[in-house]
């Protein structure tokens, strides 16, 4: 009789073992040195907590020297480019796929921050001085952001190939966005400056520039929680933002699919 309580008993601790959710472990991202949750079916990677800052968001930061920040391997860029990490790793899975099709990406564009941003506005403004204040910032909101509204302050964004619309249009070029339209939403990465055939506003198309946004979609909602118009300033025409609604039709300027993104 007591050897078949022990055996019963033995049954019983099995029978708890089996039926005990699935432990979670803890990684730790030896590039971001941020730590990360993980069970053995799924890698819960961006769901962990971000430490998102108004002066991050705003891009007055320097990313060369953010541990979460990776320097683009030469061989993936024209030149000195870095990348949110987990935006790089993505990227290179994409990569990877794409030459199985013989598509080849260069990243022309990543990271800019204010102060970068702020040279090309100030650049562009000087450019168009013979216009007023107001078309002189729209001519430049064509293709352009003012500093501290740009997404590629967030490491998230990038612009492949070429920075023209008309080289996608053909030839290799149109392969190319061609294989992204189909298949770069499963690594991550949206076209977030589409046509405006949907009453999208904002910036013009740009078949360049690819958003990763499932981490982009975390700063943006933190960007409309806590930036302001007072908050975009610094450079030249900066008191404009408020009148040409550069938060509401730039800033989230984006299609509804990737506004809606969770």
């Amino acid at each position: 009789m007591k050897q078949l309580s022990i055996f019963l008993s033995f049954l019983l601790l099995v029978a708890s073992c089996q039926n005990k959710p699935k432990e979670t472990s803890v990684v730790t991202d030896v590039k971001t040195d941020r730590v990360t949750k993980t069970t053995p079916e799924k890698n819960n990677f961006f769901n962990d907590s971000l430490n998102i800052t108004k002066a991050f968001v705003l891009g007055k930061f320097n990313y060369k020297t953010d541990s979460t920040f990776t320097k683009v391997d030469a061989k993936h860029s024209t030149k000195e480019i870095y990348l949110n990490t987990r935006v790089y790793k993505a990227f290179l899975e994409m990569t990877e796929a794409a030459k199985k099709d013989s598509i080849d990406f260069k990243i022309i564009s990543g990271t800019r921050n204010f102060y970068e941003q702020k040279a090309i506005w100030n650049r562009k403004w000087k450019k168009y001085s013979n216009l007023n204040p107001v078309d002189r910032a729209k001519k430049i909101l064509e293709y352009s952001s003012m500093p501290s509204t740009s997404r590629h302050h967030w490491g998230t964004d990038i612009d492949l190939n070429s920075l023209n619309n008309s080289y996608f249009n053909t030839g290799k070029g149109l392969k190319t966005y061609l294989w992204l339209k189909k298949h770069a939403n499963s690594f991550g990465f949206y076209q977030v400056y589409t046509n405006k055939n949907n009453g999208r506003t904002g910036y013009n198309e740009e078949k360049w520039h690819w958003s990763f946004v499932p981490l982009a979609s975390k700063y943006l909602e933190f960007y409309n929680s806590n930036i302001k118009t007072d908050d975009i300033s610094e450079f030249e025409g900066s008191q404009l933002a408020k009148d040409l609604h550069i938060i509401e039709d730039f800033v989230n300027g984006i299609p509804n699919n990737v506004k809606a993104y969770k």
